[in-house]
């Protein structure tokens, strides 16, 4: 049998049990990749909310983190149904978000609608990022049959793109034209 890139192990390629496959392997890499990637927005949305200036952004933002706690939680009990206690992996691609988003705070005015505008893009990248990372894990999930934990990642799903939208909805309907005229 062909070692695994994602444990190191033997795994079957085709056949056999769910768990013991490359694809599986994968499912479970990604998994904790994203796991990690909630958790550290735990961290990182109390910050952005708080250097908001709008009102509505900072709304858009404490509900979100709301929804990310959500997240983690589907994301635990998913590891649950694969038999599998919930750990991380480092992502770094969230990483790189968080301290991009970081660095926006850091060169921009407090208290100021640009700010706000460069809070918006860097929340809109990491939505970005999570709705790809979503859809993706639900079609494994769903071409392994492992249909409730595709249901769980798909309600997941919706609510990234939902904040995403909430976000376009906040920058068209005020921070940016205000950002524009500072």
């Amino acid at each position: 049998m062909p070692t695994s890139k994602f444990t190191g192990k033997q795994s079957k390629t085709s056949g056999g049990n769910a768990n013991e496959t490359r694809f599986h392997n994968l499912f479970m890499d990604e998994l904790k990749d994203i796991y990690w990637a909630e958790k550290n927005l735990i961290k990182t949305l109390p910050k952005m909310q708080k250097a908001a200036t709008s009102s509505e952004l900072a709304e858009a933002i404490a509900t979100h983190l709301e929804e990310t706690q959500g997240h983690v939680s589907r994301l635990e009990k998913i590891f649950e149904m694969m038999g599998k206690k919930a750990q991380r992996k480092k992502c770094e691609a969230m990483e790189g978000l968080i301290a991009e988003g970081q660095t926006v705070l850091e060169d921009t005015e407090e208290d100021s609608m640009v700010r706000d505008a460069g809070i918006i893009i860097s929340a809109q990248e990491i939505e970005h990022y999570e709705i790809a990372a979503y859809g993706s894990l639900r079609t494994l999930a769903a071409l392994m049959g492992h249909n409730e934990a595709a249901k769980l990642l798909e309600q997941t799903l919706q609510e990234e793109k939902h904040a995403d939208s909430t976000l376009t909805e906040v920058a068209e309907s005020s921070v940016n034209e205000a950002a524009l005229r500072e």
